[in-house]
């Protein structure tokens, strides 16, 4: 049994009609950069999530770094409050920002950053807060919110992993904050075949300054306004992203089908901890906690089944964040985290008897 992390292909199939006749279109008309495809596929993907504006961008990190300037954050004195346990893109963006990033703690229980280990982190030099929607699981967007408020500073949202979210199942993200930033990389629940972002936002003052930073701090001609860089989303991406949208809801659905079946399946194993999900959840990554993580991985290898581990160092303890000062042992639950965690094999179309077949390896395993 031969049993891949994610496969691209049978999603790529359903929607070729469409990706094929909006590629025939951009052909056509030979408008590559920021065109008609792009501004169709941000007011979609905006009214999707119930937000008024899109931005689209080069990745999800460059819209981490283009919100974070345009909500004044760009200095070296400034620093950034993040999760531990998270991408290390989260923080690269900090960094390209001009920032310091600052980690926290997280929930023992969903890993996410909370108000809590945030506000432990919090002092004097805070410029932003930047929690993850990590694993497709919604952040408490109330309390940071909160938060957010009492230090004056911008919330940030990394939706990077969270396409069609909702916070408690039925509020959009916009709601709390003007900066709410998603990548399209292709494992993701919409994703397009390379490097692609978006940010959304309901202000319309924020969706003018990104849409400045990201075209070399231009407002349509030839001259640079203010300092920016260039991150704009593709013209060909966009026509698989259009192509996408409409099946997210039911590849959502699906991974939650996959999400359920490894929970019934797994209850109870010794050896196995189970993560709670919260309503909103759209299930990117199926991760459990595991007992002797490399040899179940080992173990599974052996018999086809892969598996990967996001993320395996929590961000604090790697080289390139030094500059925070962190060590380990100052931030326990996401280093226990980082040393247990374990992504299972999960993805739109994937048959629903191949995650029983993982899940009674696992109890093989451990019985």
């Amino acid at each position: 049994m031969i049993v891949p992390m994610v496969n691209l292909k049978p999603a790529l199939a359903a929607t070729e009609p469409q990706w094929r006749e909006r590629l025939d279109h951009l052909l056509c008309r030979a408008q590559f950069i920021l065109g008609e495809q792009v501004s169709a596929f941000e007011q979609e993907f905006a009214a999707y999530h119930g937000a008024r504006f899109a931005v689209g961008v080069g990745s999800g990190t460059d819209g981490l770094t283009l919100c974070l300037r345009a909500a004044g954050v760009s200095s070296q004195k400034q620093e950034v409050i993040l999760p531990a346990l998270t991408s290390p893109f989260t923080a690269q963006a900090v960094i390209a920002a001009g920032a310091r990033p600052r980690f926290a703690d997280v929930d023992e229980g969903s890993l996410l950053l909370d108000s809590a280990g945030a506000s432990e982190r919090v002092n004097s030099r805070t410029a932003a807060l930047l929690p993850v929607h990590l694993y497709g699981q919604p952040c408490d967007l109330a309390s940071l919110a909160r938060l957010a408020r009492l230090w004056r500073v911008p919330l940030i949202q990394d939706a990077c992993q969270a396409h069609g979210a909702a916070f408690e199942g039925r509020e959009p993200f916009t709601r709390y904050s003007p900066y709410v930033v998603y990548s399209f990389y292709p494992t993701k629940n919409l994703g397009c075949l390379g490097d692609g972002g978006a940010v959304l936002t309901s202000r319309a003052g924020v969706a003018h300054s990104l849409r400045s930073l990201r075209d070399g701090g231009r407002h349509g001609g030839q001259v640079s306004r203010v300092a920016a860089t260039h991150s704009r989303l593709d013209e060909m991406q966009a026509c698989y992203l259009r192509a996408f949208l409409p099946k997210l809801a039911a590849w959502n659905a699906h991974r939650a089908r996959i999400a359920r079946l490894y929970d019934e399946a797994l209850a109870g194993c010794p050896g196995v901890r189970l993560l709670p999900r919260p309503p909103g959840s759209v299930h990117h990554l199926y991760v459990i906690r595991a007992r002797r993580r490399q040899r179940l991985r080992d173990h599974l290898g052996r018999r086809g089944i892969a598996t990967a581990v996001h993320y395996p160092v929590p961000l604090h303890l790697q080289p390139a964040f030094r500059a925070s000062g962190q060590k380990a042992g100052d931030l326990p639950r996401a280093e226990r985290a980082c040393r247990e965690i374990l992504s299972l094999p999960a993805w739109p179309y994937m048959p629903e008897p191949m995650a029983l077949s993982v899940a009674e390896e696992i109890r093989k395993f451990y019985l």
